[in-house]
């Protein structure tokens, strides 16, 4: 796919539903005793992967409409083991979430994935289930394909999560449901908390207290979940492409309503602001649990570029090569430290922006946790280059938003996994007055 310079941005841009919260309104109403309705499902293929999982663990998932959808659950522990292999796509939040939850049922169940998938580390999640009793058989590195043993007559555990991960958290607590006694999971860092708030409203006794050694949360093992009415909120990971769009073309003037604004969520909007960013945050608000808020988003042309605190990582981790973008529109440098993580997401997503970047004309430095961008101000990106994507959506989607506003069009090698989390993302920048082409 190939983007082009665009006149001004303007409408609305209605993203999809939350990515994170549609997977785990699936799996919860799965676990739980009656039927789950979910408004405002993310239908990307991640999502469409775990409703796939969920019915082969024995739950009933229906589509009743577009985003309308519900789950007959199980209960807790009830997971029937899968005829097949679980093919959890592109999906490591899916993957990971699934293991912790057949992790303390006594069943057997081989994940697998697509090429990008089978390449990301999944040690991180059978590492701390293993306390459980939970066993785990993959390839060279923990890597998929694995089989997963379930444990039986599983007891709680304490855990000090080593990296600040929300894949990693969930996945233990979710084991922990259908373990005797508590679970405690500590995070140092504070990540999403989408799990926390989930299970409560699904009726889990948990609670979070901040301790000197972070957030301690603990959940008391075996409840009788209860299905719930999930309103899933706009998803803020999708809506920073429309938005950082709007900021970078000339003249952009555009509305992106009811987006998520949860506080481990929102480090992404944080920055811009601070980066000067013209975000105007009307009719804060709450649905589904989930603090919302309309954007009024318009171009920025006096953006500048500063030095993101390495504590905000986990609240906007997978927002870092979109806003490598921003930067590269920006004056003076962008120095994003403490970022890792990003080089075993879907792709080494640091290694990904500044190849691509640098072939668009952008000066780049960086090494195993850091990277900086050299911001070349408003229109000053050449362009002009064709950028690698790995299988990667977020890669894929930045460039092409990169393409909206630099001198000489951009293309992306592979634009096909931008369907994994943002399907309509084609239809609605076009729809805004952006210029996308196939081939």
């Amino acid at each position: 796919m190939t983007s082009r310079k665009a006149g001004p941005l303007k409408g609305t841009a209605s993203v999809p539903g939350d990515k994170s919260i549609s997977h785990r309104s699936l799996i919860f109403g799965a676990m739980s005793i009656g039927t789950t309705k979910v408004t405002g499902l993310l239908e990307g293929q991640d999502v469409l992967d775990t409703a796939k999982a969920m019915r082969a663990f024995g739950a009933t998932v229906t589509q009743h409409g577009p985003g309308d959808w519900s789950v007959e659950g199980v209960g807790v522990g009830n997971f029937v083991e899968p005829a097949d292999v679980i093919d959890c796509g592109n999906s490591g939040t899916g993957v990971r979430l699934i293991m912790g939850t057949m992790a303390t049922s006594p069943i057997t169940a081989t994940f697998t994935g697509d090429a990008s998938l089978r390449k990301r580390p999944m040690g991180r999640v059978t590492e701390p289930l293993a306390e459980f009793g939970t066993m785990a058989y993959g390839r060279k590195g923990g890597r998929l394909p694995m089989t997963v043993v379930g444990a039986s007559d599983a007891k709680g555990i304490r855990h000090t999560l080593k990296v600040a991960s929300a894949q990693v958290k969930s996945a233990i607590l979710l084991a922990g449901l259908n373990a005797s006694g508590e679970t405690v999971v500590i995070e140092k860092e504070p990540t999403r908390d989408h799990s926390e708030r989930m299970l409560v409203g699904f009726g889990a006794n948990l609670t979070v207290d901040k301790t000197k050694e972070g957030h301690v949360i603990t959940l008391q093992g075996r409840p009788s979940l209860r299905a719930q009415t999930v309103a899933v909120p706009r998803d803020p990971s999708s809506a920073a492409f429309p938005v950082c769009a709007a900021l970078i073309v000339e003249g952009s003037d555009i509305f992106v309503p009811g987006v998520s604004q949860n506080l481990t969520r929102n480090g992404l909007y944080i920055t811009l602001v601070e980066m000067g960013a013209e975000i105007e945050f009307q009719n804060p608000r709450e649905e589904g649990g989930e603090p919302v808020a309309d954007l009024r988003v318009k171009f920025s042309g006096n953006m500048k570029g500063i030095e993101v605190p390495p504590e905000r990582a986990p609240s906007m981790i997978d927002e870092y090569p979109i806003l490598s973008v921003v930067a590269s529109f920006a004056t003076g440098k962008t120095v994003m430290r403490g970022v890792k993580e990003l080089r075993v997401k879907e792709s080494d997503r640091i290694d990904a922006m500044a190849r691509g970047l640098e072939a668009c004309g952008v000066t780049i430095e960086e090494d195993e946790d850091t990277l900086i961008v050299h911001g070349m101000g408003p229109g000053g990106m050449p362009g002009g280059a064709t950028a690698k994507t790995h299988i990667d959506h977020r890669i894929a989607m930045s460039f092409l938003v990169a393409g909206m506003a630099s001198q000489q069009p951009i293309s992306v090698d592979d634009a096909s996994p931008i369907a994994t989390s943002f399907p309509i993302f084609e239809s609605l920048m076009t729809g805004l007055g952006a210029t996308l082409t196939q081939g």
